[in-house]
C-alpha cells in the first residue's frame, strides 16, 4: 500500500494489501461499536448494558493493538535489527511500556 505521512510521527510503513485491509476492517468495526455505545447513551440504555458494550470495544482495540504489534515486530523490528539498528529495540521497549499502563 501507499506510504503516507500522518503528521503525528516522522516514520511511515508500507503495508501489504492484506494487512491494510485487515487493519481497516478492524477499525471500522470498532468505530461501529463506538457509534453504538453513543446511541445507547442517547437512548438512556441501562448502565450495565452500556458497560458490556464498552468492554467489547476495549477488547476489539486490544486485539487491534496485538495484531499491529505482531506485524511491527515481524517486519520493521526484524528488519532494523538485521541492519544493526539497535535503537529500534529501545523504541519497542518504550512502546511496550506505554501499552502496558
Amino acid at each position: 500500500m501507499k506510504k503516507e505521512e500522518c503528521g503525528c510521527c516522522q516514520k511511515t510503513k508500507e503495508r501489504s494489501p492484506e494487512e491494510y485491509k485487515d487493519l481497516l476492517h478492524r477499525l471500522n468495526r470498532i468505530e461501529g461499536q463506538i457509534r453504538g455505545i453513543r446511541k445507547m447513551v442517547e437512548k438512556d440504555a441501562y448502565c450495565t448494558d452500556i458497560l458490556i458494550q464498552v468492554a467489547a470495544a476495549n477488547a476489539a482495540l486490544n486485539s487491534f493493538n496485538r495484531v499491529l504489534l505482531a506485524n511491527h515486530i515481524r517486519t520493521c523490528v526484524t528488519r532494523d535489527i538485521r541492519e544493526g539498528k539497535q535503537e529500534t529495540v529501545e523504541e519497542l521497549l518504550d512502546t511496550l511500556k506505554k501499552l502496558m499502563k
